[in-house]
């Protein structure tokens, strides 16, 4: 489920002390105004949150503080794609992961999904479990959204950082085709099958909503 922007603020905030909660409110100020220069000030507050955000007790929200805090700002700055995908090129393995957590709040249609691509072919688990989230559910097409569900297994996210699983998987013959086969090259090798493949294989073989 996609967590509301005011929500994800006020988690934020509340995890924030007084200091960095001035910061993103000049942060998220300097955003929504845009300038026209080089290197704009909300670009330069992107790059400062995981300094700035240091403090912060706990998660905002099931997400880092860092990431609430960078999604919060690329909203407010309302990128384009040709920017979020500069961002993403050129960041930190940190900012990749924060663009991969703006994706559905950002106004892209399917340009994000080469970002999406690129997270689901490393084996950083971090970009993978942040590649599989609303975005994807919405915006993966049945083939590639199933390569992400073994692309999890393989690397050990858990799936329960897919969004939308049990509606997506719910009936999908061939996903379990597939986790099937994954099984039996796991067992084949001597390695253990992931506990979450029998999760997903059960939906996978359950009938869907509109069967």
């Amino acid at each position: 489920m996609l967590t509301p922007l005011a929500t994800l603020r006020t988690a934020l905030e509340l995890r924030l002390d007084a200091a960095a909660r001035t910061w993103l409110h000049t942060a998220l100020s300097d955003a929504r105004e845009g300038e026209e220069s080089q290197l704009p000030r909300w670009e330069r507050h992107f790059a400062a949150a995981g300094r700035r955000c240091a403090t912060a007790e706990g998660p905002a929200h099931h997400l880092p503080a860092t990431d609430a805090a960078r999604i919060l700002l690329l909203h407010a700055a309302g990128v384009d794609a040709d920017t979020a995908t500069r961002l993403y090129r050129e960041g930190t393995a940190d900012e990749r992961r924060a663009v991969l957590h703006a994706l559905p709040h950002l106004d892209l249609g399917d340009a994000g999904l080469p970002l999406v691509a690129d997270a689901l072919r490393t084996n950083d688990t971090r970009l993978v479990a942040a590649a599989v989230g609303p975005y994807a559910a919405e915006r993966l097409d049945a083939h590639a959204w199933r390569h992400a569900i073994l692309k999890c297994l393989f690397t050990q996210v858990p799936l329960s950082a897919v969004a939308e699983l049990p509606a997506r998987a719910a009936g999908d013959t061939e996903l379990a085709r597939m986790l099937r086969d994954f099984a039996r090259e796991r067992t084949a090798a001597g390695r253990p099958v992931p506990e979450d493949l029998h999760r997903a294989l059960a939906l996978a073989e359950s009938p869907s909503e509109e069967s």
